[in-house]
């Protein structure tokens, strides 16, 4: 158990946030921040998982409930296992809750009665406690005692209810089997002249009635609803057979039954709602049309009127906001066919001075769903356009050669051995501090460089750009050039056919010009490889191909950040945000090979030295 789940996160929190947060309290394997597969923000919990036991269960009773960028941080146990979470073992309920107790207040107030798995007050969209909450002990035994020993207890002045946990699916059971079995009985629709007296009247020809009672308002006229208990179900049954719907006056029907509760009105209702949703959806599918980019001018009458002549309309609507159109519409017709017709004449014609945008209808959901497929189809075919294609066929007599869109270069061991002798910029006498020594920014300060130093390092950036638009990275000799994925792609020796003379080597990028026989070269599939930063997610470049284009600056410096800080801990964030002026497909070549990062961030320091020197000189 090295794994903690961290919920209750801002939606702005980052893996580097918490990283800085957690690596306080022992060595971070790893922190995975949950996000949403499409838009790719923060689900508002992540993972974080330690090298040690003791690691783990020192930031959990040290950092629980604490205040990161101004929320409170919920900490607990991950559970990889989910029968564990459905078993519901050890799991109580409480409720009546004051307001003002929060996660952290409930936390301390069970964690007397044994280990604490998770710990939550239920809060709606405002954050404001909805005064109920749930607490997960490890044990069995340690839930019974608490709510042996805090049910019915005063807790902020207010008696709790304290229970074991009943899921959803096994409390409408119970309810259902309560609905068959019922003394209480609600009336209503009886006007203001029902008082008490009248009620007892009306219903004790069923049966013993233990209570009754007609709502009034402050004046003391009645409400028209009431409510009628008695002492065995029959009765109660027999009442609502005999009264519901009656008649007590002319026009006035009366309303007799059960009694529920709000929960379980409300659950019934939208049962019913979904019910009589599904039931529409089905009867209107393939005959509703929408129909968008209504002129102003367009009622009801001349919508139903321009739809007229591809069949028979049931309905017709123009949507209306404060006597206004709202430029959009619906309307239904009585076959499939029709409404099929209707979408293939009436769609893009100009009606009054607009052209229409006619389809079928489609629900809520519905919709969402055919926008999410629509989102992602196209990140998919964005992603292939950047790969491009990986072979191009060529007339007869050629082989095939690999298209590349945006052909990348590489140091060799050669060029990086050079580079090392012969940097770009001369290093200035001034000294550098080492890597490792004291005075680490940390994580903390990592956004605020990102930002801030390309800003405000403006020259040393330029510099940088000039340097390393100046400077080509060239790759040994028969290497080849990047493929798509920003990794060399290896020369191909081919081997001559009988009676050749020599061998010759092929390269992947240029075709050679000593032989023209056609032939074509395999290629090995590309291996999808990833940057492994201790306590960030791997970073592929299909991640990065999928990102937003600010958002993959940021994801390339969380990851440059500790690897510049180990060097040179002070100049961290003015490194970063040099080095972040390169293009990305080079930064993630920079992260796979650590030599190269060193390359650039030697030069970088060589720049910034001599930026340092010269604003001396001025001030001299």
């Amino acid at each position: 158990m090295a794994s903690l789940y961290v919920g209750d996160l801002q939606s702005d929190i980052t893996e580097a946030m918490l990283f800085e947060k957690f690596s306080t309290a022992g060595p971070v394997l790893s922190i995975r921040v949950c996000r949403d597969v499409i838009t790719r923000r923060s689900l508002g919990y992540a993972y974080v998982n330690f090298q040690q036991p003791a690691d783990a269960e020192r930031a959990l009773d040290t950092m629980n409930f604490d205040t990161l960028k101004g929320g409170p941080i919920r900490i607990m146990w991950s559970q990889r296992d989910p029968s564990l979470r459905k078993s519901n073992v050890g799991n109580v309920f409480i409720k009546n809750l004051d307001p003002r107790i929060d996660n952290k207040a409930l936390y301390d107030t069970f964690s007397a009665f044994g280990n604490i798995l998770s710990c939550k007050v239920a809060q709606d969209e405002s954050a404001e406690s909805k005064g109920y909450g749930f607490v997960h002990f490890e044990t069995e035994e340690a839930a019974n005692k608490s709510i042996d020993k805090v049910n019915g207890m005063l807790l902020n002045g207010k008696k709790v209810y304290v229970g074991k946990f009943i899921t959803r699916k096994e409390r409408e059971k119970e309810l259902g089997e309560k609905a068959k079995l019922f003394t209480n009985v609600y009336v209503k629709n009886f006007g203001e002249e029902m008082n008490d007296d009248k009620l007892k009247e009306m219903f004790e020809k069923f049966g013993t009635i233990t209570s009754h009672k007609v709502v009034a308002k402050d004046d003391g006229k009645s409400r028209g609803f009431g409510f009628v208990a008695f002492e065995n179900p029959e009765s109660a049954e027999a009442a609502v057979q005999e009264l519901n719907g009656k008649e007590i006056s002319e026009g006035k029907f009366m309303y007799v039954g059960r009694a529920q509760k709000k929960a379980e009105r409300q659950q019934e209702l939208k049962r019913k709602f979904e019910q009589l949703k599904i039931e529409r959806s089905t009867r209107y599918q393939g005959v509703n049309l929408y129909v968008k980019n209504l002129d102003d001018t367009i009622d009801d009458e001349r919508l139903r009127k321009e739809f007229t002549p591809f069949g028979t309309i049931t309905s017709a609507k123009v949507m209306l906001e404060n006597g206004h159109s709202k430029g959009f519409g619906f309307v239904c017709f009585s076959a499939p066919e029709e409404a099929t017709k209707a979408v293939t004449e009436m769609n893009c014609r100009i009606v009054g001075t607009k052209p229409l945008y006619v389809a079928l209808a489609q629900r809520k959901d519905e919709r969402k769903a055919h926008l999410a497929s629509q989102y992602l189809q196209r990140m998919s075919n964005i992603r292939m356009q950047q790969m491009g294609p990986m072979y191009q066929a060529g007339s007869a007599g050629n082989f095939f050669v690999p298209t590349l869109q945006q052909p990348q270069h590489f140091y060799g061991p050669a060029q990086m051995t050079q580079l090392r002798q012969t940097p770009r910029w001369q290093t200035q006498p001034n000294q550098v501090r080492p890597s490792g020594q004291a005075g680490s920014t940390g994580f903390a300060t990592m956004q605020g460089p990102l930002r801030a130093a390309q800003r405000a390092q403006a020259p040393q950036a330029q510099q940088m750009r000039t340097a390393l638009s100046a400077r080509p990275i060239t790759g040994q000799q028969g290497v080849g050039v990047a493929n798509i994925q920003g990794r060399p792609m290896p020369a191909v020796n081919v081997q001559p056919a009988q009676g050749r003379q020599a061998n010759y080597k092929y390269n992947m990028n240029v075709r050679n010009p000593q032989q023209q026989q056609q032939m074509t070269i395999p290629q090995p599939a590309p291996v999808q490889q990833a940057v492994h930063i201790q306590g960030q997610e791997p970073l592929t470049a299909p991640m990065l191909a999928a990102a937003l284009p600010q958002e993959q600056k940021q994801m390339l410096g969380e990851r440059l950040f500790p690897l510049i800080q180990c060097m040179y801990p002070e100049l961290t964030g003015k490194i970063t945000g040099m080095l972040l002026e390169i293009d990305n497909s080079e930064l993630l070549h920079m992260l796979e090979h650590n030599e190269l990062l060193k390359a650039k961030v030697e030069e970088a320091v060589a720049v910034l030295q001599a930026h340092q020197a010269k604003q001396a000189t001025k001030k001299e």
